[in-house]
């Protein structure tokens, strides 16, 4: 038995991500998403979840022509958005990423912003396989 009572190698059912992995594994901190859901209500937030989901990828896209573009501002409105509205679902770590973009500004090699851009991307996949399994409503 584990300390907390339960037969060795079973997950605290608290600490389980939608995906079914431990919740150190998901890209979304739970309590946070939870919090969510009871301050604004679980439909209200599958709402907001589907609109993340289809604004995401505008705003990676918008990151991308602002570096092409070297349009300094607009990268860090575009990274400033993408960093809120990761934060405000959990996805804690991509909105770190996206908020060390917006600190930064535009690298003096793009290749690095593209890097960073992408590896944003590649967490934006996996948040939302776990929103999607995470909203109720």
């Amino acid at each position: 038995m584990s300390p907390k009572g339960r037969p060795e190698g079973e997950s605290d059912p608290k600490r389980v991500s939608a995906e079914g992995r431990p919740a150190s594994d998901s890209p979304i901190d739970l309590a946070t998403f939870r919090a969510l859901e009871e301050t604004a209500g679980a439909e209200f937030v599958a709402e907001l979840v589907d609109t993340f989901l289809a604004e995401a990828p505008l705003m990676l896209s918008e990151m991308r022509s602002a570096r092409a573009a070297g349009d300094a501002e607009r990268f860090r409105r575009a990274a400033h958005s993408l960093k809120s509205n990761c934060n405000t679902f959990g996805a804690l770590a991509l909105g770190a990423q996206a908020r060390e973009l917006e600190r930064k500004g535009l690298d003096a090699d793009p290749a690095r912003d593209a890097s960073a851009i992408d590896a944003i991307e590649a967490g934006c996949g996996r948040a939302a396989v776990a929103l999607k399994g995470l909203r109720r409503g």
